[in-house]
């Protein structure tokens, strides 16, 4: 391992965090975000590197991008993929590069639903054309994302029960690969989230209308991947807390479906909110969904992840001392700063775990 032993700490933020057998050395996490740069959903070059020097930078864990458990449940076709067994050995490759640095290396699985199908951000994100490549997406019924995305097809009874064995496949191949970190992607308007949402589950079978029902298939597919996921790894899951739009998903719901996960053996709730509906409107602002990871930490009783611009190291660190979350997660500020941990260690007064390569620039030094 080339990253030194975590030292004795006074900030909250670099407290080790044991969840079952796993232990972070601190309280930082890599957000899961999707580079989408894979070729038939095989890890690369890129990824290698991009990856590694996050974990180099001394964070807690590092959960790789969101990876399709399904071809047609991609965001794009450069979304990364554990499908089919081809695609273990360069995740394989991945997740020891993020160990040898001294993070956990987890990674994110999901199905994109009825938002899946589009080119990459830059590439204008569109639905891809059929006759480019492209598939028409899977959601609860057919009513698309916008008018700049493919209609989807209604998932069917057999196909609705197929779902969580395909999960849990993905799930046993990203044990193979050696993550020690899982996370279901239930949130921000792909597929576990668009059965979630009363605003896009307009079902009339045993999936839609009450709470139970639209909670349904998150629980199945929970269930099912716990049971593949060996049992002394620790099992995430991201939910969407709110819909931020008038009659749908809210907090209330989230809490509840929180408690009912915990009892499934889900071990965080990684707490962010959005994206399930075009016309939402979102109060971004620093920290403004600390409060929903504090609220499902106290009430449902189970621990949070809080993620949502959370940019400077007190803030973090203050998150975690008022006990309104048990990790921070941090999304684009780590593509700016990817050393941000070991920055934020000296701003708290506290020793990092810089790597060893890199001692000669560690602050105090000549």
């Amino acid at each position: 391992m080339n990253a030194l032993p975590p030292l004795a700490v006074s900030a909250t933020l670099f407290e080790p965090l044991t969840l079952r057998s796993v232990t972070l050395r601190n309280r930082i996490v890599l957000s899961p975000m999707a580079q989408y740069s894979a070729a038939d959903g095989m890890a690369n070059d890129w990824h290698f590197v991009h990856y590694a020097s996050r974990a180099a930078g001394g964070l807690g864990a590092v959960v790789v991008e969101v990876t399709a458990v399904s071809p047609q449940g991609r965001i794009c076709p450069g979304e990364l993929g554990l499908w089919q067994d081809e695609q273990v050995a360069p995740l394989a490759r991945l997740a020891a590069l993020i160990a040898a640095q001294g993070a956990v290396a987890g990674i994110q699985i999901g199905h994109a639903g009825r938002k899946a199908c589009t080119a990459r951000p830059w590439e204008g994100g569109a639905a891809v054309p059929l006759d480019r490549g492209g598939w028409i997406p899977l959601g609860p019924g057919t009513e698309p994302f916008g008018p700049a995305y493919h209609a989807p097809r209604a998932l069917v009874q057999a196909e609705l029960e197929a779902l969580p064995g395909i999960f849990a496949a993905a799930a046993r191949r990203a044990h193979q690969a050696g993550f020690r970190l899982l996370e279901l992607h239930g949130a921000h308007g792909y597929l576990i989230h668009q059965f979630l949402s009363p605003l896009v589950n307009q079902r009339a079978d045993g999936y839609g209308g009450s709470f139970e029902n639209r909670a349904r298939l998150a629980l199945e597919v929970t269930r099912a991947v716990r049971a593949a996921w060996p049992a002394e790894l620790p099992l995430w899951v991201r939910l969407s807390v709110t819909d931020w739009a008038a009659g749908g998903w809210d907090v209330d719901e989230a809490v509840r479906l929180a408690g009912l996960l915990r009892d499934e053996g889900v071990d965080l709730v990684d707490s962010s909110s959005g994206g399930v509906v075009a016309h939402q409107r979102v109060p971004a602002a620093p920290g403004f969904q600390v409060s929903f990871a504090e609220r499902i930490r106290r009430e449902a009783g189970v621990p949070t992840g809080a993620v949502g611009l959370i940019t400077e190291p007190a803030q973090a660190d203050a998150i975690l001392r008022a006990g309104q979350a048990d990790v921070v997660l941090l999304g684009r500020v780590m593509l700016r700063e990817p050393y941000w941990p070991l920055h934020a260690a000296h701003a708290l007064g506290v020793e990092g775990p810089w790597p060893v390569q890199y001692l000669r620039g560690a602050p105090g030094t000549a």
